[in-house]
């Protein structure tokens, strides 16, 4: 099937109001192209360096993602234009997207990435770390930044109750955060979780935003 074939699949797919963000990681201009020409707008980077040459070589209204792990001093290369930043994992990088991003005078949209798989080697904050941030949280202090939500990478692995407990497990701390920000949380509406192997099981435990990518532009050759 074609690329614009396999978004409107995925579309028909999902219930309303749920997002898909388009991991361009690796794929060629033209690739992307095709995706755009379906209708498609919203695509996701994990690197600094190919969200900026693909920006460049591509039209200007697509909504830029940064969905891999960002570094506190790749983050002026993005603050000018990104429309989501869905891995800040530390409160030392909030504070530099807050700085940035005034810089440049913009508000720019967040996402608390949380570590909640087994794998060490994922980034994240704690769970203790996002109670405790989201009960010190002042939007007075970060005059940069909207605070839009949570996510979450599950556990690489065939178990799929394993997934599922993990992305039920982050929607719950969703909620929990939530109602910690009360009003100073009226931004947080956001819950990114799932990507092309387990999205069908992210979206049934409350996933408002998918990344995907092979099943979009098919598997890496």
């Amino acid at each position: 099937m074609s690329i614009a074939g396999n978004i409107q699949g995925l579309y028909e797919g999902l219930p309303a109001g749920v997002k898909i963000v388009a991991v361009t990681k690796t794929r060629t201009t033209d690739e992307v192209l095709e995706l755009y020409r379906a209708g498609h707008r919203i695509m996701g980077e994990n690197r600094v360096q190919e969200l900026i040459s693909k920006r460049e070589e591509l039209p200007g209204d697509i909504e830029w993602h940064m969905v891999g792990h960002l570094q506190t001093n790749k983050v002026k290369y993005i603050a000018p234009f990104v429309g989501l930043i869905h891995s800040v994992d530390s409160a030392k990088l909030l504070n530099t997207v807050n700085k940035e991003a005034l810089k440049n005078k913009r508000v720019i949209d967040v996402l608390l990435q949380v570590h909640i798989a087994r794998e060490e080697s994922k980034f994240g904050f704690s769970v203790e770390e996002v109670r405790e941030l989201a009960s010190n949280f002042s939007p007075g202090e970060y005059p940069g930044i909207r605070l839009r939500g949570l996510m979450g990478m599950a556990t690489f692995t065939d178990d799929s109750e394993i997934v599922r407990d993990e992305f039920r497990y982050l929607a719950l701390l969703f909620r929990e955060v939530s109602e910690i920000l009360g009003n100073d949380g009226r931004y947080f509406d956001e819950l990114s979780m799932g990507m092309s192997g387990d999205y069908h099981i992210a979206v049934e435990e409350g996933s408002t935003v998918v990344r995907i990518g092979s099943l979009i532009f098919g598997q890496r050759g």
